[in-house]
């Protein structure tokens, strides 16, 4: 070695001197709007006052992106009976915004495609729409990781609780109910729940009854009113169903009577859960404040995404609040394995036809898939029910 070479470097001096590479960008999203037809009309306890029409369809956005690097991910939000089109349109306008930019950036890309729309809200509709964005940043961050998206927010856990919804609904026969829950245990699924809220409460009675007897006194069963009931109303009906030891009584009341659920919750041994409805974490914030939920029910796409989802379930944690998210499990699923306290996710069989995968469930859990990101590719029929399609940025 020359007198006055200077020492070769280290692996540090290497790694800090090394040149950086450039960040990867987004170079292109395609938005698609789609109708996904349900095989029969569903009626909740809003449907019996005639509050709202049957339900016939889910319809859904979703955005895929690409990377200048070959990164890729899927996301998606969803609207009931109508908003499908509105997600899609405002979706179009703050598109743009993304492209070239860095997808790392997930915290500051929400931000800034609030502040796009701004003018309509932070919450709604408009952060609806968002949300597909942010799952789908995060499914890319995660697949290109190689982890599936659990993994990459820190597992708690491989498996989660899963009970099922769609076969208790009010539209639905008793018997063929007492058949979805026999099917639904055997399956795998943990618990069940069905809906209440008829005009007539000795019908919720007669039904629970006759669904505890089936079931037997050890299934987790879970009842939900979908708002239905009054103050009063919710305080004698939770009272009479005590005896039925449910996991919890789910809406008694308006989603926004943040005081009537605390009163409520307070006043009954069965847990009271609520939350589905809110479009934003400070509404659920308050929920938290007032002690409203002994479970609390967020919706990632909902309130905006898993960005603002994680920002709830740091509040919620620090509360102690079980969580059970609703609806969209291929999402929640995730979501649900990295929070601290064991949750519930809810098992809802209708979005099964837009992908190629199938949830796992055995002995009353849901298994986090193997799978890089979400673990779900769209399937042809999704493609069969586009209805509206939209691609910014270069192949």
């Amino acid at each position: 070695m020359a007198r006055n070479a200077p020492p070769a470097p280290t692996p540090r001096d290497t790694a800090v001197n090394a040149p950086h590479s450039a960040p990867d960008a987004i170079r292109r999203i395609r938005l698609s709007s789609v109708r996904l037809p349900l095989a029969v009309p569903v009626s909740d306890a809003k449907v019996l006052t005639g509050r709202q029409r049957p339900m016939t369809e889910v319809a859904l956005l979703f955005a895929e992106m690409a990377t200048e690097d070959g990164h890729e991910g899927l996301g998606f939000s969803y609207s009931k009976r109508a908003g499908g089109p509105g997600q899609f349109a405002h979706a179009e306008e703050v598109a743009p915004d993304l492209l070239g930019e860095d997808p790392s950036d997930i915290g500051r890309l929400w931000t800034k495609l609030v502040w796009s729309g701004a003018s309509v809200g932070r919450s709604g509709l408009a952060t609806q729409a968002i949300a597909a964005f942010d799952v789908a940043l995060w499914d890319l961050k995660a697949r290109r990781a190689g982890l599936p998206l659990a993994k990459l927010l820190g597992a708690h856990r491989d498996s989660v609780r899963c009970y099922n919804t769609s076969g208790g609904f009010l539209h639905t026969p008793l018997d063929q109910v007492l058949d979805n829950a026999s099917a639904a245990l055997e399956a795998g699924i943990g618990g069940v729940k069905i809906k209440v809220g008829h005009p007539d409460r000795r019908e919720d009675l007669r039904r629970l009854t006759a669904v505890r007897e089936h079931l037997g006194e050890d299934a987790a069963l879970m009842a939900d009113a979908n708002q239905q009931w009054d103050r009063p109303t919710a305080r004698r009906m939770g009272r009479a169903l005590e005896e039925f030891g449910l996991v919890w009584l789910e809406e008694p009341l308006d989603a926004y009577d943040a005081q009537g659920h605390a009163a409520l919750a307070a006043s009954l041994d069965t847990p009271v859960a609520t939350g589905e409805m809110l479009v934003s974490v400070a509404e659920h914030a308050e929920l938290i404040r007032t002690g409203a939920a002994d479970v609390l029910q967020p919706d990632a796409p909902r309130i905006g995404g898993i960005t603002p989802f994680l920002k709830l379930a740091a509040l919620a944690e620090h509360q102690h609040l079980p969580l059970a998210p609703h609806f969209a499990m291929e999402i929640h699923l995730h979501l649900a394995a990295a929070y601290p306290y064991e949750p519930w996710v809810e098992h809802f069989d209708w979005l099964e036809p837009l992908f190629e995968e199938r949830m796992e469930i055995r002995d009353g859990r849901m298994l986090v898939p193997r799978r890089p990101g979400l673990g779900v590719t769209l399937s042809g029929r999704a493609r069969e029910w586009t209805v509206a399609e939209r691609e910014l940025g270069h192949a």
